[in-house]
């Protein structure tokens, strides 16, 4: 029972893997408008934009609830929020995916 709690342990205390930097020039123009929509503070095109981003698959390096915020990037041709989303944190940090959550860049401007 100890040698399982101690796993259990570490899992959930498992800094986030590495992430890699993507600069900003390199980014769908989409995502590069939503940033700048972020940094201005809207308005934003989407209800759900500036909601909190629970950091549930871990990826992000772990804050507390609410450090994180996560905005729709635009995907031309769907008429759904799609995959794509900049996720910011409380010290001006963004990081982009286009692949629902599955994997992070960190943006370098």
């Amino acid at each position: 029972m100890k040698t399982l709690l101690g796993l259990l342990l570490a899992l959930f205390f498992l800094p986030a893997a590495a992430i890699q930097d993507v600069p900003l020039a390199d980014l769908p123009p989409e995502a590069r408008q939503t940033l700048q929509l972020v940094k201005q503070g809207g308005p934003f095109p989407h209800r759900r934009d500036g909601v909190v981003f629970g950091n549930f698959e871990r990826l992000l390096p772990i804050k507390p609830r609410g450090y994180y915020r996560e905005y729709t990037v635009p995907t031309p041709g769907l008429r759904h929020r799609g995959a794509r989303r900049i996720v910011s944190g409380d010290h001006a940090e963004y990081y982009y995916t286009n692949d629902h959550y599955q994997t992070f860049r960190r943006i370098r401007e």
